[in-house]
């Protein structure tokens, strides 16, 4: 049997969620901070007369800050839903839909630790790692995920 992902670049890794969570993917949009939220939060967005909350991804990931300067620092949001929610949240590039085996799943290794591994379901042994998301703890800034 086989899964579709929407696939995402951040840092050197490659990320993916399912196909179904995900409502869109937009160009950078302007985010008005939210104060006292998670450092991850990066503020909120409008979408359409919709408030939708911005995650940082990389920071939520515990990955290093993007580069201040050039292509680096200018972010897509990659919009998915997670209950009645939507959310943002900023990537460093997209990726294309892929089509994976469940046969190449694994669980998340031993040696990952941290946020990355409290975030990760697991991962698809492709010609690169495709590590899969779960979006429902990711955007659950305030739980222990």
């Amino acid at each position: 049997m086989s899964v579709q992902l929407a696939t995402f670049h951040l840092d050197s890794y490659l990320f993916g969620v399912p196909v179904g969570q995900v409502q869109e993917v937009l160009m950078e949009q302007p985010c008005t901070p939210a104060p006292g939220a998670p450092d991850s939060v990066t503020g909120l967005i409008n979408l359409r007369g919709q408030v939708v909350t911005a995650l940082d991804l990389r920071l939520r990931l515990g990955l290093p800050r993007r580069d201040a300067d050039g292509e680096q620092h200018k972010s897509i949001n990659v919009v998915v839903r997670s209950g009645d929610e939507a959310w943002s949240l900023l990537v460093d590039r997209i990726g294309d839909v892929m089509e994976v085996d469940e046969r190449q799943f694994e669980q998340p290794p031993d040696t990952m630790h941290g946020p990355q591994r409290e975030l990760i379901v697991g991962a698809y042994k492709l010609e690169s790692l495709l590590l899969q998301l779960d979006v429902d703890r990711v955007v659950d800034v305030t739980g222990g995920g």
